[in-house]
């Protein structure tokens, strides 16, 4: 007991000596005035932080502000033509189907996989709906519903062949690409097919805010994916697949459950834009659908380069779009060729590859 009490007064005793020197600043023991500066001076500070934000700007808008550039000079050069809202609104309204499918593209390359049979599906979905509706006489959304379907279980079968068998990804979609187109071509007789029904065309292209209503489509599919992605587990698990399959196993993450639902999200996905596109044009040739491939693959890789440098982005993906199509257009409103398509989506592509891999080899060195 009596140790007890001398340990107590022992504690006081010492307590009251520190704040003692605390308050007459004796002594090694620390002090709020003559605690070192925890960082450096505050004009190195605002220095760094103004580097900082230009390399943040550099390295995640470069992109918009070369868009931004290009948009300027056309202005200056054709203000008549370039600068009217008309050419606004064919930008930004004429490119709802490449923007569903470079988000069908980007839903499975975010988890690691590849698949080029989406241009094929979305021709599937196309052809299907004017087959059924404007030669059998089946009603619309049937027919709609139907071309789902069908789209979604090509997706089915892609997941089985590359999650169930493991074959390789690139072979499998290349080979169901290839098939869907043909069974299309043996819908539709190799030729063009057509549907006319109004409130169908209003699908896709019905007023709103002077733009096309699948404009919008297209911008609420780029945030609800980014809102999966960044805010929900499953985006988590997603990109945790994308990045290391193995480690993502290893992690209890339902790996092959990931991609093969990536596949069948992917393939519904590519068959929303075969419905807007038949809805927009009122008809589908089965044979062009390979051409949309290109620029859906070079946008999402180009879209790497912005936003979130080194990985797959919808909203990097939905910027690389519309600059794409906005140095097209002035080129086309400046009188080239329809040729120069081609050649701005594959030089696109090759440069946003490149692009992804150099900011890939950088994160890595970092």
């Amino acid at each position: 007991m009596r140790d007890s009490v001398s340990d107590t007064a022992a504690a006081r005793h010492s307590t009251d000596d520190d704040a003692a020197r605390r308050t007459a600043g004796d002594g090694d023991a620390p002090t709020p005035s003559s605690a070192p500066p925890a960082g450096p001076p505050v004009g190195v500070v605002g220095g760094g932080s103004a580097r900082a934000l230009l390399h943040t700007i550099a390295s995640r808008y470069a992109l918009v502000l070369v868009w931004l550039a290009v948009a300027l000079l056309y202005y200056l050069i054709m203000p008549d033509t370039f600068g009217t809202w008309g050419a606004v609104r064919a930008i930004f309204g004429g490119q709802p189907v490449l923007v569903f499918l470079a988000m069908s593209a980007l839903i499975t390359l975010m988890v690691g996989e590849f698949d080029l049979s989406i241009a094929s599906i979305m021709g599937l979905a196309a052809t299907v709906v004017p087959v059924l509706a404007g030669l059998h006489g089946v009603n619309i959304w049937v027919a709609c519903l139907a071309a789902l379907a069908a789209c979604t279980l090509v997706g089915v079968v892609n997941a089985f062949f590359v999650v169930r068998l493991d074959v390789s990804s690139l072979v499998v979609t290349l080979g169901t690409g290839t098939l869907v187109i043909g069974i299309s071509q043996a819908m539709s007789s190799s030729n063009v097919v057509s549907v006319r029904a109004e409130v169908f065309s209003d699908l896709a292209l019905y007023p709103v805010l002077g733009m096309p209503v699948s404009f919008f489509y297209g911008l609420a599919l780029a945030l609800g994916i980014a809102y999966v992605m960044g805010y929900t587990p499953l985006g988590r698990h997603m990109l945790f697949v994308g990045a290391n399959r193995e480690v993502a196993r290893l992690a209890g993450i339902r790996v092959n459950r990931i991609r093969a639902g990536a596949y069948i999200v992917a393939s519904f996905v590519a068959g929303l834009a075969g419905l807007i596109l038949v809805s927009t044009l009122g008809g589908f040739d089965s044979t062009t659908s390979s051409q949309f491939l290109l620029p859906a693959l070079a946008a999402v890789f180009l879209g790497t380069a912005v936003v979130q440098p080194g990985r797959f982005n919808p909203i990097g993906t939905l910027i690389a779009i519309y600059f794409l199509w906005t140095g097209i257009f002035g080129l086309q409103l400046l009188g080239f060729a329809g040729w120069i398509q081609n050649v701005f989506y594959g030089a696109g592509l090759v440069v946003a590859v490149a692009l992804a891999k150099i900011v890939r080899n950088r994160s890595t060195a970092t």
